[in-house]
């Protein structure tokens, strides 16, 4: 055992200085010599330590991924695309706090992973999901060898970067096997660690560079800066980084690295600037979306230029009919683009483009093919005329603002396909495993006409479709009963009610303590609710004064939908109904999220900022800025024996 103890010390050590320092201190002979050597020490005791390096070999294939609710919330970044922007957006946090500075960091452009350490040893790896819900992925991750599976840390530590794949590795993967060449770096880290066969993600030889501190137990950090010292102590591979004081230098350095990024060994796709002070970042707090104290500078995206084939309308869920443009296929960041977005008509009209001309593609943000403009009329060129019925069922189209929708929401087999599908999303029903060919399969097949139907399905119904043997029809058929129980934010998301997405659903969910209320909301009162304007009020006030969705909702709770009405919705009688909490420091009778819950379930809701609007400050232990901040705008201090008493508890 000491033995064996030795080797692995010895063998994460070199892969640390191979990996992370990029400075091998032995060859790769030596390396293979002792890896060899503790295989034949743990075949022979039959013993695997936890840090042991044989373990990211991956010999076990999954069956699928389960699903991990992440400790912390994981936030996206809000983006601007000029300098200007920018440089407004620093001018403005400084003239908030003058004494701030910042960091700028690499916009990765791969996988967001999250890993969790206890006592000092790699526990679970996460995908970040939609930033609450994310898939296990931790056989997967173990396989990058710059992640560490032990740190000298021994508290509970959670960790955010990303994983990626250098592109000397990328072509290194082609060469060994062209077989299944990849076209480019972005797809080859998702595919990988969605890859439920371990072996084939070490084949891609990823690597993982991390950013963020989600939680370190027992352990602050006054600065971002003092946080990676923290982070390379523990033997991270460290997002690169610059610490700066002045915009203008920032700028500067955006400038050099946009220059300078096409010679880099990873794709970027722009940089980020963050507020270094912790402190100060608890004082700008959150959006719905995104943290107020960082921004994505993204780069110009890339442009080409190519023909225009053709132009296709498609009609979606709500019945709004999209032009689609079909182009002569270009590579575009690694990536053949054959299709790429047009607004609408009138965008057509405005970018003066016709099928047969040469236009301008854009592969916005590196993402989103998307067409500029014009580049060359051609001869033969021909206008693209506006459709008049709609392209699925023929029905005359009706204008609506600068869009055009087909009216006919109740028989547009297009319609209907795509509402199927939205409604079995993630952020809907989450029905595991449905995808869009399987809500046009069984709307074709005349199985299922609308989203009721999905709960009468039987086995027999579906065996007699094409691909769909006994083990695809039962985990569907398991997969659609285990949606039956819902919160009441998705469910309403799952309706399809125009303009409405899933903020909107949450914000509904909360002010609405079961469907019944909501359904007999008022217009007037919908539009009071932060966020809700007349536009969106109108949509859902609309749509539930529609006889014909009603029996739709009627039929679902008839087949067995439970709307949880409590865990998300809170209580709108409920002592703290209509008030605004913001917690600070730590709490000890309960942690931040049972707190939050607690709130909520009785009619309130928290923030993350102290303002004039905020009504409540729960206090714990070693409260700061915030504390002292509602002290000076005589915001009403609760401690937690003070909570607890107003919930009798």
């Amino acid at each position: 055992m000491d033995e064996m103890k030795k080797l692995v010390e010895k063998l994460n050590d070199y892969a640390y200085h191979y990996y992370v320092l990029d400075a091998p201190i032995v060859s790769d002979a030596e390396y293979d010599r002792l890896y060899d050597k503790l295989l034949e020490l743990e075949k022979a005791t039959g013993i695997v330590l936890p840090n042991s390096p044989t373990q990211r070999v991956g010999d076990t294939v999954l069956s699928n991924f389960k699903k991990v609710t992440h400790k912390m919330r994981l936030y996206s970044l809000d983006k601007c695309q000029s300098k200007e922007a920018l440089f407004s957006w620093m001018q403005d946090v400084r003239e908030k706090e003058e004494n701030v500075d910042f960091t700028l960091e690499y916009k990765f452009d791969g996988l967001t992973i999250v890993c969790t350490y206890d006592k000092g040893f790699l526990k679970s790896c996460a995908t970040r999901g939609n930033g609450v819900v994310g898939e296990d992925v931790t056989p997967q991750v173990k396989t990058i060898k710059s992640v560490p599976l032990s740190i000298p840390f021994k508290g509970e530590l959670i960790v955010q970067g990303e994983g990626m794949i250098t592109l000397s590795n990328l072509k290194k993967f082609n060469q060994k096997y062209p077989d299944e060449a990849l076209k480019n770096a972005r797809n080859a880290v998702s595919g990988a660690i969605r890859n439920l066969d371990p072996k084939q993600t070490a084949k891609r030889n990823l690597d993982w560079f991390c950013y963020n501190v989600l939680y370190a137990e027992g352990k602050t950090f006054a600065t971002q800066v003092e946080m990676f010292e923290f982070l390379k102590q523990n033997g991270f591979l460290i997002s690169p980084y610059k610490h700066f004081k002045s915009p203008d230098d920032i700028l500067l350095e955006i400038e050099s690295v946009d220059k300078q990024k096409t010679t880099l060994d990873i794709l970027i796709d722009g940089m980020v600037v963050k507020i270094n002070q912790l402190n100060l970042r608890d004082e700008f707090g959150y959006t719905s979306k995104f943290p107020k104290w960082a921004m994505a500078y993204k780069f110009e995206a890339q442009e080409l230029s190519t023909i225009l084939k053709d132009v296709i309308w498609q009609v979606g869920r709500t019945g709004k009919v999209t032009p689609i443009a079909i182009i002569e296929p270009v590579n575009l960041s690694g990536a053949t683009i054959y299709r790429a977005t047009l607004n609408n008509y009138m965008d057509i009209l405005r970018k003066h483009i016709s099928i047969g001309s040469r236009v301008f593609v854009r592969r916005s943000n590196e993402v989103i093919p998307e067409i500029m403009g014009l580049a060359e009329e051609l001869e033969g060129a021909k206008p693209i005329e506006k459709p008049q019925f709609c392209p699925s069922c023929g029905t005359r189209l009706v204008q609506i603002g600068a869009l055009d929708f087909c009216p006919n929401s109740e028989s547009c087999p297009e319609q209907i396909i795509d509402k199927i599908t939205h409604f079995a999303s993630r952020n809907a029903m989450d029905i595991e495993g449905f995808r869009d060919s399987t809500s046009k399969l069984l709307y074709e097949s005349g199985i299922v006409k609308d989203v009721a139907d999905l709960y009468v399905l039987k086995e027999e119904d579906l065996l007699k479709l094409p691909l769909f043997k006994e083990k695809k029809a039962r985990n569907l058929l398991n997969a659609i009963e285990k949606s039956k129980d819902v919160e009441l934010s998705n469910f309403i998301y799952a309706l399809s009610i125009q303009n409405v997405g899933t903020k909107t659903a949450k914000d509904l969910s909360k002010y609405y303590r079961t469907l019944d209320e909501l359904k007999v909301a008022k217009k007037d009162d919908l539009a009071k609710i932060r966020d809700i304007g007349e536009v969106v009020a109108d949509s859902i006030a609309s749509y539930f004064n529609n006889s014909k969705n009603i029996t739709l909702i009627d039929k679902l709770l008839d087949y067995g939908i439970k709307i949880k009405n409590s865990s998300q919705t809170g209580n709108s009688e409920g002592i703290f109904k209509g008030k605004t909490f913001v917690l600070t420091g730590t709490l000890e009778s309960f942690t931040r999220a049972e707190a939050t819950a607690l709130i909520e379930q009785n009619g309130g809701q928290t923030s993350s900022s102290v303002s004039k609007n905020t009504d409540y400050v729960l206090v714990g232990k070693e409260a700061g800025s915030k504390l002292i901040k509602a002290k000076d705008l005589g915001i009403q201090i609760l401690d937690e024996q003070t909570f607890k008493k107003l919930l009798k508890i």
